[in-house]
């Protein structure tokens, strides 16, 4: 590998890590903040409002994904004409997206408050931020092209950068205006602005590094069927996201009020920051999916299904477990103690099935280096549209424990029942040999980290950042440890069982040698 190559590898690697770590922190201190300022009933609010016009991704309709695959499979030939024609193919239809994003943003916003359970008093105020949040998505779509482009160009570290300059920027401008008294509608302002100005950024820099030309005499009907042709699945995949886990504030905020979907959002959103963490590995798994099923490399496949599962393991069973025991003082520390009675029971319900689908997140990785996720991607449908219909159900009759419970449940169902079982069938696997080889050994290396935590909860309470601070460090110490033992000894990545002329560790090698492939 030539050192050029390697230092792309640790920009890349390196800022995508950073740049997680830093919205994470800026998330944990900022929303507190923005709840205590602006109160249950407006942070509620602001909730359900992203919940809306989050649906608005659904018009992506997978696109984003054709822009990436064949921006690296041009860039790669040289095939400069063909990159353009699909640039000024995917703009356009962008561009549309964005008009009919925007009669959208009109219809929802005249008829919101009549959809959901919104106070008089802030019922103008709802309909402001609709059309605020609503219009910016909509020019998000052409904007966001160049984004696409340049991640098919390799170039995640100036997407990394980029992004968190606007976040830092973005955050000290959310507490300046809250220091000086401004409401809702200057936060969501500033919230929309920095990511538009981010991507203009982006489309500078990709200008710069690509001789485009604009026009409507680059459009192509070729182009446009690839891009259909590849989205396909991939829009499926996203409708099934939303129904999973994008709907618990709209049916929390119809069914029972603005104000609870807060207490739900604060104990669901450290679920979220788990998976992120774990999301940002599990992602490598594509690439080096693609490259073994391409050589007919179907031990390297199991390998790569096993070990990756087991590295997600790794990762997610120890936050799981701090999460479990010590949430209640998680949440006394970062937003207080009168949060804990509502949002704890909330994460409770939440985290469990997240974690047993977090702990296979390499799993759905290989089926779409594989080229065959459209079983998954039925699968997750039928799971999103019994998680919205439960989620309905329940929540008019037990509030928003009602609605966790309506998530978790198809949740269970999928991640037991359905996804090992499914990848053991593609892959020739028997099913004991993977749940053994993947899972003993962070099952092994967190029961230390979890009678430690018992006895630190036994002996003190964390009321404060200090205080958990001072827990974590010590079930840190301890999981570290043993966590150094498996890495030291090559059991992280060591997999047996499977017959193969190619070591084992060559999975560690490949999230190295996969980020140079030309297509991801």
């Amino acid at each position: 590998m030539k050192a050029s190559g390697k230092i792309a590898i640790f920009k890349n690697v390196g800022s995508s890590w950073f740049a997680l770590g830093l919205n994470i922190v800026v998330g944990i201190f900022l929303s507190p903040y923005i709840l205590h300022h602006l109160g249950d009933e407006a942070f509620g609010l602001w909730v359900l409002i992203f919940s809306i016009t989050g649906y608005y991704g659904l018009f992506d309709l997978g696109i984003r994904s054709s822009i990436i695959r064949y921006v690296a499979k041009y860039s790669a030939t040289d095939e400069k004409a063909e990159l353009n024609r699909l640039i000024n193919t995917a703009l356009f239809v962008y561009s549309a997206i964005g008009v009919v994003a925007i009669l959208v943003t009109l219809a929802v916003s005249s008829h919101a408050t009549s959809m959901f359970r919104i106070p008089g008093n802030s019922r103008q105020l709802a309909q402001w931020l609709i059309l605020i949040v609503g219009t910016a998505v909509a020019l998000g779509f052409p904007l966001g092209v160049f984004g696409g482009i340049l991640e098919g160009l390799q170039r995640f570290y100036v997407l990394n950068l980029n992004s968190m300059i606007s976040t830092l920027i973005r955050a000290s401008l959310i507490v300046t205006a809250l220091r000086h008294g401004r409401g809702l509608l200057t936060i969501a302002v500033i919230t929309v602005s920095l990511p538009l100005l981010a991507a203009i950024v982006n489309a500078t820099v990709v200008l710069r590094l690509l001789p485009l030309r604009f026009g409507l005499q680059y459009l192509n009907r070729e182009s446009l069927k690839r891009i259909a042709s590849y989205s396909g699945t991939t829009f499926i995949i996203i409708v099934a996201t939303r129904l999973r886990f994008k709907t618990d504030a709209m049916v929390i905020g119809t069914f029972v009020s603005s104000a609870a979907i807060t207490y739900f959002t604060i104990g669901s959103r450290l679920v979220d920051y788990a998976g992120d963490v774990v999301g940002s590995l599990a992602q490598l798994f594509v690439p080096m999916s693609s490259k073994s099923d391409a050589t007919g490399d179907l031990a390297g496949l199991r390998r790569i299904f096993v070990a990756g599962n087991r590295a997600c393991a790794l990762i997610i069973l120890p936050i799981a477990a701090v999460l479990i025991i010590l949430g209640r003082s998680v949440i006394e520390a970062w937003v207080g103690a009168r949060y804990i009675a509502t949002s704890y029971p909330a994460l409770l319900i939440l985290v469990i099935p997240t974690t047993l689908m977090l702990a296979q997140a390499a799993s759905g990785r290989v089926l779409f280096g594989m080229a065959k996720h459209k079983t998954l991607a039925m699968v997750s449908l039928m799971e999103g549209a019994a998680n919205l219909l439960l989620s309905v159900l329940l929540a008019r009759q037990f509030g928003m424990l009602g609605d966790a419970v309506g998530t978790a449940i198809p949740l269970y169902c999928t991640t037991l029942f359905f996804l090992p079982r499914h990848l053991c069938r593609v892959l020739k696997l028997r099913l004991g040999t993977y749940l053994s080889q993947a899972f003993t050994l962070p099952i092994l290396l967190c029961a230390p980290l979890v009678v430690v935590l018992l006895l630190l909860r036994h002996w003190f309470v964390a009321h404060n950042y200090l205080q958990l601070a001072i827990q974590l460090t010590i079930t840190g110490v301890v999981y570290g440890a043993g966590l150094v033992w498996a890495i030291w000894s090559r059991k992280v990545w060591q997999v047996e069982g499977i017959q193969d002329s190619d070591t084992a560790n060559q999975v560690a090698v490949g999230l190295i040698e996969t980020m140079q492939q030309e297509e991801i």
